[in-house]
């Protein structure tokens, strides 16, 4: 009785756990991605066009150490990596707190946090700090690889599968969708 007072609500009901790992994404994570995009882009007004050299240390660290710090000497695919991850902080953390396109940006953002964990562990010398790798199954819950990116990857993942949830962009436009209206009854053939 008990249990089907407390928790019948949200059994029905599946839109609370999508708002509430959008809520959490927006207080915790939405000004990290932001500030960090910003500092990927270059001076000036073509600056949205031109990364910082700041972007290229850190998404391709090694390769910008090997041409001198001087990103004219890197190749289109750096600046193309460089600009897709640009433009993914700048785009996908906004869509999510919106609920627009949810379960795109939110796929999204897990492949973005895997190659920023990869290049943070393997470009950056992370692997070689156990207190930056982590551990799970420990005691320690604050690494900043294995403990804080799991829950970041469990929050995006609440999305990707369920949606946006409840006060999202995407309710509001699939409650104005003529698939979401009942299913008109069958015109007889021929008429």
């Amino acid at each position: 009785m008990l249990h089907k007072l407390l928790f019948a609500p949200t059994d029905r009901n599946d839109q609370f756990l999508p708002l509430l790992a959008r809520f959490v994404f927006a207080a915790t994570l939405l000004g990290y991605f932001w500030a960090s995009a910003k500092t990927k882009l270059g001076d000036g007004i073509g600056g949205f066009f031109s990364p910082s050299v700041g972007a290229y240390a850190q998404i391709f660290p090694k390769q910008l150490e090997a041409a001198g710090y001087d990103a004219s000497q890197l190749s289109v695919f750096h600046w193309l990596v460089v600009m897709a991850g640009t433009y993914a902080e700048f785009i996908l953390p906004p869509l999510l707190v919106i609920g627009l396109l949810a379960r795109p940006a939110a796929l999204g953002m897990i492949g973005f946090v895997t190659v920023q964990s990869l290049t943070d562990l393997y470009g950056h010398g992370g692997i070689a700090h156990a207190e930056t790798l982590g551990a799970w199954f420990d005691r320690a819950p604050d690494s900043a690889i294995l403990d804080q990116r799991a829950f970041w990857m469990l929050t995006f993942a609440i999305i990707a599968v369920k949606g946006a949830g409840a006060l999202s962009v995407d309710q509001f436009i699939a409650k104005r969708s003529p698939m979401a209206a009942p299913n008109a009854p069958a015109q007889a053939a021929g008429t």
